[in-house]
Formats: structure tokens, sequence, C-alpha cells
């Protein structure tokens, strides 16, 4: 019986499956506000067969979006467009919806990836003043953030906490805060791009204060029987930088403030960061991370092959996987994944059919509409 394909528990929420599909920015918002895109995006992904949806990076404040074009719950109308697009998915999938909360820090105000990525700077169109913990650029080539003060730790508090309201107003099921991946939060982690002096750099428990703070803050203002957690850099590839056993401290402490699960991932606060890629490169991570703190644990990050995935959770590295690129490339990947490894997925009634002659057929059905 493959293990890959076995209903588990993240907080209150049942997944038919351990396979999530990762939180994938799209960079085709408008003004913050998910639309059409989304909704054929996500919907396709919705009727994958996984047994989570994440989506993508979520911004508390139009200042705090990585692009332009990034998704945003900050007002009315960004509220507004993400409930009428939940409603849409959950009228055709069971999946349930989570959605990633980010504050981008320095890797504010840049462009889209197909456009180079570079920084927009404040004074050009559509552009915005970044912010971090401390004045240091990512390269000496860009403008440098301005340094929070005291004002701005007050505002930052008080978007993730309308973010949460606003969340659970719009019936999303789930909530993953983003401490990875060189923003906002990873950046007061990494000792690379927190040089403060005050109580929230310098040691390892300054250093962790403000995360700590807005997770709790997430967790205080969503319902308490939907789940919170985190997604992390478990290290960040530089000497010097956070380190795998910083990140074990502190899966601890957000396991204390009640974090359903830890989202294991790294690197993307240096461009020194050595990275040996390979299939499966971070899982290792999460291993470690899974066997010293004792929670939940998703593992991410070239995990392509149904096999790889079924050996991931059969050997116990981790206790879901998630996908990115693979399900961008392959929107069917645990169709695919269940004929070949033996096991079975929910899908809609019009696709019971579609499994090529003399194939197995992993599709089986379930009530739509229900939520």
């Amino acid at each position: 019986m493959s293990q890959l394909f076995q209903p588990m528990q993240l907080g209150s929420l049942e997944l038919d499956n351990r396979i999530i599909v990762a939180p994938m920015c799209q960079y085709s918002a408008v003004d913050g506000a998910v639309n059409d895109w989304h909704l054929i995006h996500l919907g396709g992904l919705a009727l994958s067969g996984a047994g989570m949806l994440i989506m993508e990076a979520t911004a508390v404040s139009p200042e705090s979006r990585i692009s332009p074009g990034d998704l945003g719950l900050y007002n009315d109308e960004t509220e507004l467009a993400l409930s009428r697009l939940r409603e849409s998915l959950v009228r055709y999938s069971p999946m349930p919806i989570t959605m990633q909360i980010n504050h981008a820090g320095r890797k504010a105000s840049s462009q889209a990836p197909w456009d180079g990525g570079k920084q927009i700077r404040p004074d050009q169109a559509s552009g915005w003043q970044a912010l971090a913990p401390s004045a240091v650029p990512i390269s000496p080539a860009e403008l440098p953030p301005l340094a929070l003060d005291k004002a701005g730790f007050a505002k930052i508090r008080a978007d993730f906490k309308q973010a949460a309201i606003r969340a659970a107003r719009a019936g999303i099921d789930g909530l993953e805060l983003h401490a990875a991946h060189g923003y906002l939060l990873h950046e007061f982690l990494s000792p690379l791009s927190n040089t403060r002096a005050d109580e929230y750099g310098g040691s390892l428990q300054n250093r962790m204060r403000f995360p700590l703070e807005l997770f709790s803050i997430l967790r205080e203002n969503f319902p308490a029987e939907k789940p919170v957690w985190i997604r992390i850099s478990a290290t960040d590839w530089v000497e010097g930088g956070w380190t795998l056993d910083e990140s074990i401290v502190f899966s601890k402490e957000v396991k204390k403030l009640g974090a359903a699960a830890i989202h294991v991932s790294s690197g993307g606060v240096s461009s020194l960061q050595k990275i040996p890629l390979g299939p499966g490169y971070q899982v290792p991570l999460a291993r470690r991370i899974k066997e010293e703190v004792g929670l939940t644990t998703i593992a991410v990050g070239l995990i392509t092959d149904a096999k790889q995935a079924e050996a991931i959770i059969a050997n116990g590295d981790a206790d879901a996987v998630a996908l990115a690129r693979a399900l961008l490339y392959n929107p069917h990947w645990p169709w695919h994944a269940a004929a070949e490894l033996g096991a079975d997925v929910i899908a809609p009634k019009p696709y019971w059919r579609s499994a090529p002659m003399g194939c197995p057929n992993p599709l089986r059905g379930t009530n739509f509409g229900q939520r």
C-alpha cells in the first residue's frame, strides 16, 4: 500500500494524501487582487488530486508585495476577490484551500522574473521603498532598504493581524507564514541581513523575536480550529549565515506557539549561497528537523518522481511532500503517481474515463460543492 497516498491530518484538516501543491508566485494580480488567471491556474491545480493547495505568497500590505503583480490581502477589494475565488474552487474540489502570508522585506518592489527580476527603484514608475530589519541591500547595485523603526514594526503587526482576519472571513482553510527565501522574516533570522543592535538583532533569541511575534499574531487572529504553520529556509548555504541548528531551535519555539507543521526549504537571502542542487536536495534538512522537533514536516525541492516521493514518506524523511514546478509542468502529476504506485485520487466525474486504454485508472469521485 502506497504511503504517499495515505491520508494525513494537518491540525484539523484531513488531507486525502500527502502531496501538497506548494505556493507559487504568479506575478499576475491587479492591485493585489486575484483575477481570472488565478481562477484558471488554481482551478486546474485544485483538480490535480493533491491533498492540499497552498496559494502563492500573499502580501499583507501594498508595500510588502514582491512585485506590482503580487497577490495581496489588505483591503476590501482584495478580500472580496479572494472570497469569490475560494467559492469557485471549493464548488468543484474538496481539496483544502490554504494560503501563504508574506512580507517581502528588502526584496519588495521588484520586477517579475520574466522582466528580469531587478529592483524597481522608489523614483521609478510602479516602484516603492522597501523595508527590512537593517539598511543592507541584497547587492551593491541596489538601493538599500529602510531599517524598520518603532512605527514600522507596529504597522507590520497590524497588517498581519488584519490579513489573518480577512483570510478567515474569506473561508481560507489554513495559513502558512512565509519565513523563507530571503523575505522579511528570513531577513530577521539571518545575521547576513540583520545587523540590528536592539532587541531584534544580535543573538539568536533576538533575531527570532519578530518572526515569533508575527506567528503568534496569525495564530491568535485566525480561527483556533484551523491550522497555522510556517515555511522556513533551514540554511542560508553561506558561511556565517542562518544554520540548520538554528532552524531547529526556531522550529521548537514555533511549535510551542501552536504551529501545525514546518515546511522546510532553504536559501534565498544571499547571492553568495552555494546550493548543492540535486533531486530532493532539501530532504535531509526536513528529516533532521522532523527528528529533532517532532512536528509534522513538509519536504520540498526537486521532488519530481513518484517513487522518489514515495520513498521520502516511507523512509520517514518527512510527513508530506510539496511540489511546485513539477505540478506546473504536469498538473495531473498526482494522477500519474497514483497509477504508478497502485493508489487512487479524487477527481471530478467528467474525467473518470480519461485514463488511456490498458493503463490503470486511479480516479475516484466524491461529493463536490459541499463547502
